[in-house]
């Protein structure tokens, strides 16, 4: 039995943008036909982009998807693959992957299941294909079947899964392609990225690979498409319940082939050099906000980024994601491809830190409340990594507002009375000096909420939450001070120094007080384990409370305490999670009602539930 050439094309697509969309495409093709591919998986939806959200509701759009497919055909010569757009059919919308093998369509495979969990809302544009059903789809006057379909290609029976399909154990479609004799399976997936989702992936395709006696593959979208998902690339191959091809994750190129010699009666030899090694949730984190940084920059036709650098770890952690996308990107693309592609062509010829210098923008705002240290770590950092970096006072702006109200009120304001009133009136004066400094050089605000602050509203709206963007809030602030010291001592960021000895702190009150955030709320690593209980697992006061009095992590008076503020906190702030700037989707959840996770603004705030405890 002859070798076929097999392999996945992951490419890093826009919605709307018809013209690049359709070039990326041309240009995998073309690769791929040059390099002898026979039989490739294209990603789920690659013509029109994974995330045009309610324009899938619209008519025009699936026929202008569909408008295109003739001249992705006449690229197919010799060749195999997966053309995957909706396509509106009896006056419904289905998730589908036109087959075509050398220039002729075979047919239209149409997509079984649909995700509703998490940050998916597939069953609000598109309807699950009946299990066993096949129809007539007319495209250019000519009729082919569309539905539950396989493929005699060769040595191959070929069967479909797309994305969610697979996930939907134990009786999915693979089930019934192996009653069938199916022996390789095509997956065209829009997955998008978590840090270390891929091990579930990994498992997932192995799995399949032995359990439905098949070739598995496995393509999955790239990049920051649409603003907040974002996709790392993955490509497998795998038989015999063994990885077999695997790309390395979050590429900046526009697209990614990768492809190996396969045999359809799984006699495949294994090769280590062919499968990519697993990445660590440290070394994934910067790749995937580099990307999507990257991407967002350049889809959004700005100049950079403009950053309010506090000398605290949150601010730290954007300012070196920033560092990060520059230095990836020309390590990827070379300084010439890097610098054009954000716009930048004058700067190829310029070091690293000056290209860092032109696109970003920090500067430390201090009070009479901040501190020396704080905005000695700041400079350094910024110094370290080649940011532009001003310093500046607000005190004649917080001491202007102060002074309008108290006449107003016919009082002097006091810490002991109007502590909260005092703190805030300070991150808001932040807000309108830096955003002016943001629209004069054309850039993007970046917020730095992080997820522990959203779930407690541990954050000043129009203050500190003020931006255009909010690249780590959907990641906690016990990671994030992990990884900083992870990034100073693994990564070469001896910026980080002076900031990874500071506690963290808002730096509102008088440094007398000594503030610092977990005295302010409690300690994160405490936090984040409720916050897991209760947020991403859904339990109630009491679960939480025992399942964590179970684990020791602390006396169990003060963690009765913790559960009680964290569950008010949580009630009463709903309202700054549903303002927070658009946010990358990073870990295994968020707390963005806009993706992830939904909760009344108004409740009676667990207030029965707590009683309980």
């Amino acid at each position: 039995m002859r070798t076929y050439r097999i392999g996945g094309a992951t490419i890093n697509q826009t919605p709307l943008d018809w013209k690049g969309n359709l070039e990326r495409i041309k240009k995998v093709l073309v690769e791929a036909r040059k390099n002898g591919v026979e039989i490739l998986c294209l990603p789920e939806l690659c013509i029109t982009g994974y995330g045009c959200e309610d324009l899938f509701l619209s008519q025009w759009l699936p026929e202008k998807a569909l408008s295109l497919i003739p001249q992705l055909v006449a690229e197919t010569e010799g060749l195999l693959t997966t053309l995957t757009l909706p396509l509106r059919h009896k006056g419904l919308l289905y998730n589908c992957a036109i087959v075509v093998k050398n220039k002729q369509i075979l047919g239209i495979y149409a997509k079984q299941y649909m995700a509703l969990d998490g940050v998916h809302y597939e069953p609000r544009w598109f309807n699950p294909w009946p299990i066993g059903l096949v129809e007539d789809f007319e495209i250019d006057g000519e009729t082919y079947p569309i539905g539950d379909l396989t493929f005699d290609v060769d040595d191959w029976k070929v069967g479909f899964e797309i994305c969610e399909d697979a996930w939907r154990g134990p009786v999915r479609p693979a089930c019934r392609l192996k009653e069938r004799g199916v022996n390789l399976i095509l997956n065209p997936s829009a997955s998008h990225f978590a840090m270390q989702k891929t091990l579930d992936r990994i498992k997932l395709v192995e799995n399949s690979s032995l359990d439905f006696n098949c070739t598995y593959v496995y393509a999955n979208l790239l990049g920051n498409e649409a603003g907040r998902m974002i996709y790392d690339g993955e490509i497998m191959v795998a038989q015999r319940g063994k990885i077999l091809l695997r790309n390395q994750l979050l590429s900046f190129r526009a697209f990614e082939l990768c492809y190996g010699d396969f045999k359809a009666d799984q006699s495949t030899q294994e090769n280590n050099e062919a499968v990519a090694p697993v990445l660590s949730k440290q070394e994934e984190f910067p790749r995937a906000c580099a990307l999507a940084l990257f991407d967002y920059m350049r889809k959004s036709r700005t100049k950079g980024y403009t950053l309010s650098l506090s000398g605290g770890a949150d601010s730290a952690t954007c300012a070196i994601m920033v560092a990060e996308m520059v230095k990836r990107g020309i390590e990827q693309l070379g300084k010439e491809s890097f610098c054009s592609a954000i716009g930048f062509d004058e700067l190829a010829e310029k070091p690293e830190k000056e290209i860092v210098y032109t696109i970003f923008n920090t500067a430390y705002q201090g009070t009479v409340n901040s501190s020396e240290a704080t905005l000695n770590a700041a400079k350094y950092l910024a110094d370290s990594i080649g940011a532009r970096f001003f310093s500046w006072t607000i005190d004649s702006s917080v001491e202007a507002y102060t002074s309008i109200i108290e006449t107003a009120l016919n009082r002097k304001l006091s810490w002991e009375q109007d502590d909260l009133a005092l703190q805030n009136i300070q991150a808001r004066s932040r807000s309108p000096i830096i955003w002016m400094l943001t629209n004069i050089t054309n850039t993007l605000l970046l917020t730095t909420s992080n997820r522990s602050e959203g779930d407690v509203g541990y954050a000043t709206m129009d203050g500190d939450t003020s931006g255009s963007l909010a690249p780590i809030s959907s990641v906690d602030k016990h990671f994030i001070r992990q990884w900083l010291i992870y990034a100073q001592k693994e990564m070469g960021y001896e910026g980080l120094r002076f900031i990874n000895q500071l506690p963290p702190t808002a730096e509102l009150r008088p440094q007398d007080q000594k503030q610092t955030d977990e005295d302010d709320l409690m300690p994160y690593h405490i936090m984040v384990e409720i916050e897991k209980l209760a947020i991403r697992d859904h339990k109630s006061p009491l679960e939480v409370f025992t399942e964590l009095k179970a684990a020791d992590l602390e006396p169990e008076d003060l963690l009765r305490q913790h559960v009680r503020k964290f569950f008010r906190l949580w009630s009463r702030n709903q309202w700054k999670r549903e303002r927070l700037a658009p946010a990358f989707h990073l870990d295994e959840f968020n707390v963005d009602p806009r993706t992830w996770c939904r909760f009344p603004i108004l409740s009676a705030g667990f207030e029965e539930e707590l009683a309980l405890l």
